[in-house]
């Protein structure tokens, strides 16, 4: 997921910054459109990996709780689901990061193509 969200913004950023002021407005539209598109399928993934991580962050947190409540020979195996919880969390932690500013990125790219489209639109 993480290089299809990387090969679409530098798609658009090129066509941003290199062909966008040449190129007729219904390959602009089009290229909106299509981004547009993108930017709701990122949305969903980003909401599905925010749910992910809010359920792995819980599970770590009832399963320090259990270290707590849990006898002595559970210690070893409590201790070990803290640890595998914990690992899965920063992963989702950090996937989750990367999705939320990659998607604030792509609104800004966004605004460009259409406040290049409304310059020349007479108000």
């Amino acid at each position: 997921m993480k290089k299809y969200v990387l090969q679409t913004m530098n798609a658009v950023r090129k066509y941003i910054d290199e062909e966008m002021k040449n190129a007729p407005s219904e390959k602009t539209f089009e290229v909106l459109t299509e981004f547009e598109k993108k930017i709701e399928y990122f949305q969903h993934e980003r909401l599905i990996h925010l749910l992910v991580t809010l359920a792995f962050a819980t599970w770590l947190l009832f399963e320090i709780y259990c270290l707590f409540v849990l006898p002595a020979e559970f210690l070893i195996a409590g201790i070990l689901l803290v640890l595998i919880f914990f690992g899965l969390t920063i992963g989702y932690v950090m996937h989750y990061y990367f999705l939320e500013n990659s998607v604030q990125k792509m609104y800004h790219m966004r605004d460009e193509i259409r406040a290049f489209i409304n310059k020349d639109k007479v108000i």
